[in-house]
């Protein structure tokens, strides 16, 4: 039966693949562009291409390879328009399928996981998964009381993939670089590599998805489905109806994409208010929305432990920031460890540097979209701009490693979505320390 390619070298090859058989593809285009084709076909033939070629590879390999990609489509939103165009369909793509495995591998991984009597469980199982993604697939099945269930399963050799992978992808680092200016790839793969283990754990992650359900039961906003089974490499959780987040920033009305906005910001915001918990993979394949206009989420792999709430210096230093008092945020961030103690930093150039997290919130109501984050990124990526080397100067403490990534990541989405959101009245409710006391 087909599994996942484990070994590593097998797995290098084929990531190693992307970045030759790009250099392939553009002297490709150099002949075709010599031949006399115009610059503009071929460059859009090329990009095509290299998108087809990327979700086939990423996707086959799924692991940490797919969720590398997963990572990146987040921020698609800050890609120049005519680069981001042919990437963008492939990249969306990744956030919510990969080419599944087949229904006698599942098969294999139910009796291992749940005994040779698995499917007295059910009353029904569906072969055919309903959603394929990095690490593991999920098939809709009838639980034996009648309850619709949603059957996550992992794939064979994950675990042992997602490590080669993270191992590898630093090889990536140059062309996911030039897809998105100014990022820094390094430093993600380095905090999903530190997580890998964590998200591989899926009893880990039931007593997590437990924890969120109990803290939202009978919420009028949010829908947390409740776990009623659990393995090492399998969840049993329900089922719950709605459309994608991914589908919204396709096709979505404007009411539709504020509506989705807000709560996904909403519920990221609350969870370590009300749960003691950050749900740390924002990708739009996380969340639905229901048909009474709820937001379910999903997939609790990631999380961060935040039993009191969000940092109040976050808060605090986002409140001083909007004042301008760059001096204080500047001494309140090297408290937090976000610039080392040997470091010296102009303070004005810092608070430039924080502006693609303050400007949101110095407004009532606030328009992500995606011209604005491309400018941001292409701000901060030119090298005339006198801020441009203060990245380089500054620290990410380890406490504040996922907060960091849920925050871009929440941005990212907010702009796919082109939506606008009520900023300032969210991080008043949530966010300790933003409200002067």
């Amino acid at each position: 039966m087909p599994e996942i390619p484990r070994n590593a070298l097998t797995r290098s090859v084929k990531i190693a693949s992307l970045p030759a058989a790009h250099a392939g593809r553009t002297a490709w285009g150099l002949g075709k562009r010599i031949g006399g084709k115009p610059a503009e076909a071929v460059t859009a033939e090329l990009q095509a291409r290299t998108a087809e070629q990327m979700f086939k590879v990423l996707g086959e390999l799924k692991g940490g390879a797919m969720k590398m990609g997963q990572a990146m489509s987040i921020f698609e939103a800050a890609m120049p328009e005519d680069v981001a165009g042919p990437y963008r369909a492939a990249l969306t793509k990744l956030q919510e399928a990969a080419p599944p495995l087949p229904a006698e591998s599942i098969h294999a991984i139910l009796r291992e996981e749940l005994g040779d009597d698995w499917r007295e469980r059910f009353a029904e199982f569906n072969d055919t998964p309903a959603a394929a993604a990095s690490i593991g697939q999920v098939h809709k099945a009838v639980w034996h009381d009648g309850r619709v269930v949603a059957v996550k399963v992992q794939y064979p050799g994950a675990d042992k993939a997602f490590i080669s992978d993270l191992n590898q992808m630093t090889r990536m680092g140059k062309i996911f670089a030039s897809w998105i200016p100014g990022m820094d790839i390094k430093p993600l793969l380095e905090e999903l590599k530190a997580r890998a283990i964590e998200e591989l754990d899926y009893l880990r992650e039931s007593r997590s998805q437990r924890a969120f359900a109990a803290a939202f039961e009978g919420d009028e906003e949010f829908v947390v489905p409740h776990v009623l089974a659990a393995a090492p490499h399998v969840l049993v959780s329900e089922w719950v109806d709605g459309r994608s987040l991914a589908s919204i920033i396709t096709d979505g009305t404007p009411e539709e994409r504020d509506a989705a906005g807000l709560l996904y910001m909403r519920f990221l915001l609350a969870g370590p208010a009300r749960a003691g918990l950050l749900h740390s993979d924002p990708h739009p394949g996380n969340f639905r929305v229901t048909p009474d206009g709820r937001l379910c989420v999903l997939d609790f792999g990631a999380v961060a432990e935040l039993p009191g709430g969000l940092p109040t210096a976050m808060g605090t230093l986002l409140r001083i920031a909007m004042s301008g008092d760059a001096h204080t945020v500047a001494e309140g961030l090297r408290e937090e460890g976000f610039i080392r103690p040997n470091v010296e930093v102009d303070a004005e150039q810092v608070l430039n540097y924080l502006d693609p997290f303050v400007e949101p919130a110095k407004h009532e109501d606030f328009h992500f979209n995606r011209a604005w984050m491309r400018g941001q990124f292409t701000r901060m990526n030119d090298v005339k701009n006198p801020d441009f080397n203060i990245a380089f100067k500054l620290n990410l403490p380890p406490t504040y490693a996922l907060i960091h990534r849920v925050w871009l990541g929440c941005i990212g989405v907010l702009c796919q979505l082109d939506a606008t959101v009520p900023m300032r009245g969210e991080l008043e409710r949530w966010a300790p320390g933003f409200t002067e006391a």
